[in-house]
């Protein structure tokens, strides 16, 4: 339903929130909202951990139903909003004080790197109806790709295999293997080292 439509004198009529619905909405399953309660609690056996416990994150995590592959590495200040909702590959490195807002699913492949600050988002809400529905867009960062520190990726994105985004980009379109993406919005910025690599 669109919020807005042209007056007859050509301005915008903006339709009014329907805050009601919007707070009466279910937004969680009941099984969402009992384990957001126990996350509350379990995540502090991730943050009060010492920094070479990597193990120690990974059982971790896995007890709360994330999938977390051989070697995966998660610093003790990264904050996952929903492990469960997380897959995260083999040799994969999640850096301090990542942001993953994971509300629908995010898949981090094998050996790919989220680094310092970077924000991974899926979840958004539908500015088109006026109770503003939650939506949950799956993010999916391929097997090679690196994040770069800061960096953000909305709702929806898929950062191809081998990608690098570059530091603070914003990331709202997806983005093909093998492609340096960088800016607001992010756009191709460089060639990929490892084609000049192959080229030469």
């Amino acid at each position: 339903m669109d919020r807005t439509a042209p007056t007859a004198t050509g301005e915008l009529d903006v339709k009014p929130l329907d805050v009601a619905a919007n707070r009466a909405a279910r937004k969680y399953s009941l099984r969402e909202q009992a384990l957001r309660v126990l996350w509350s609690f379990g995540r502090w056996l991730i943050v009060l951990s010492p920094h070479p416990l990597h193990g120690w994150r990974r059982f971790v995590l896995r007890l709360f139903g994330a999938k977390v592959g051989r070697h995966a590495r998660v610093h003790q200040a990264a904050r996952l909003f929903m492990p469960w909702n997380v897959e995260l590959g083999d040799w994969s490195a999640v850096g301090s004080e990542v942001f993953i807002y994971s509300l629908g699913k995010v898949r981090i492949g094998a050996r790919a790197t989220v680094s310092y600050r970077a924000h991974v988002c899926a979840g958004t809400h539908d500015f088109t109806d006026p109770t503003l529905p939650l939506l949950k867009p799956a993010v999916t960062i391929a097997d090679d790709a690196w994040i770069g520190t800061e960096a953000f990726i909305g709702p929806g994105v898929t950062v191809g295999r081998g990608a690098i985004v570059a530091a603070r980009a914003v990331v709202v379109k997806d983005v093909e293997p093998l492609t340096v993406v960088g800016g607001h919005p992010a756009h191709p910025i460089a060639p990929h080292p490892g084609i000049r690599r192959q080229r030469g």
